[in-house]
C-alpha cells in the first residue's frame, strides 16, 4: 500500500505557536484554507483509493477539498489525531516547559514508548492508535490511501515504522502546513518512506516555518516544539 500522510493546513494556534491538541479544535486561517484548497493540485500525479482525517476540526477541513475533487468520502478517525499534550496543551511551543512534548514523543519513537506526555497518553496507546488507523486502511486493499493527520503524530510514527527514516532525521526535519510523507510497504511488511515533504527521502532537507508541531528538535531538546 501506498500511504500518503498530509498535515492539516494553517491555524490560528499554528501563528501564535501553541500547543493545540485538543478536540475539536481550530479551523482554518485564510492561509490555511487557501492550502487546503491546493492540496488537489499538489497529490494530482497520486492515485488515491481512500481518503481519511483525524477527529480534528483542521483536518477534516483540510481533507474536504481533496475529497470533492476526487469523489471520495472523508473517513474520520480518532486514532490519527494529534499526540495529547495533556498538561502542556495551549503552552507556547517555545517555552521551556513545552520542549517537553517534543522530546517525550521522539522518545517514543526510540522505542521508549512506557514513557506518558505529562497529564497524557503514553507511546504505546499513541502509536497504538495510529497503527490501528493504517491497518484498517490495509485491510480495505486499497492501493493508496491518503491520511490528512497533524505534524508530532506524522514526524513521530514515520521515525517509529519507517525502516530508513532515523528518529535523528524526523527530529531534524520540518513539516509545513500542508507537506506531505509518503511510505510504501504494510503492516506486516514494514514500511519504507518514499519522500518527506515533496523531496525524495535522501535528499529532503529543512528550513521553512510551521508552528511548534512541525519544528526541528535540537540535540539536546534546545529547540522549538512540535507540529499540532
Amino acid at each position: 500500500m501506498r500511504l500518503i500522510l498530509v498535515r492539516h493546513g494553517q491555524t490560528p494556534s499554528n501563528v501564535e505557536f501553541l500547543l493545540d491538541t485538543a478536540t475539536p479544535g481550530p479551523g482554518l486561517t485564510a492561509l490555511g484554507e487557501k492550502q487546503a484548497a491546493a492540496l488537489p493540485q499538489a497529490l494530482a500525479d497520486e492515485k488515491i483509493d481512500a481518503l481519511y482525517a483525524s477527529t480534528l476540526t483542521r483536518a477534516q477541513l483540510t481533507a474536504a477539498p481533496l475529497a470533492a475533487a476526487r469523489g471520495l468520502e472523508v473517513r474520520v478517525r480518532e486514532g490519527i489525531r494529534e499526540l495529547s499534550a495533556g498538561d502542556l496543551e495551549m503552552l507556547r511551543g517555545d517555552t521551556k516547559e513545552a520542549r517537553a512534548y517534543l522530546t517525550t514523543a521522539f522518545a517514543w519513537a526510540s522505542g521508549e514508548t512506557a514513557l506518558r506526555m505529562p497529564g497524557g497518553e503514553s507511546g504505546t496507546e499513541a502509536l497504538g492508535r495510529f497503527d490501528a488507523v493504517v491497518a484498517e486502511a490495509a485491510e480495505s486493499a486499497a492501493g493508496a490511501v491518503a491520511m490528512v493527520s497533524h505534524g508530532a503524530a506524522i514526524r513521530v510514527w514515520t521515525a517509529a515504522r519507517a525502516r530508513n527514516v532515523e528518529v535523528s532525521f524526523a527530529t531534524g526535519h520540518r513539516l509545513d502546513n500542508t507537506d506531505v510523507v509518503i511510505l510504501e510497504g504494510s503492516p506486516e511488511d514494514g514500511w519504507t518512506a518514499v519522500s518527506w515533504a515533496g523531496t525524495p527521502l535522501d535528499e529532503a532537507a529543512s528550513g521553512r516555518e510551521s508552528g511548534p508541531t512541525g519544528q526541528p528538535l535540537g540535540p539536546a531538546g534546545e529547540s522549538a516544539v512540535p507540529n499540532e
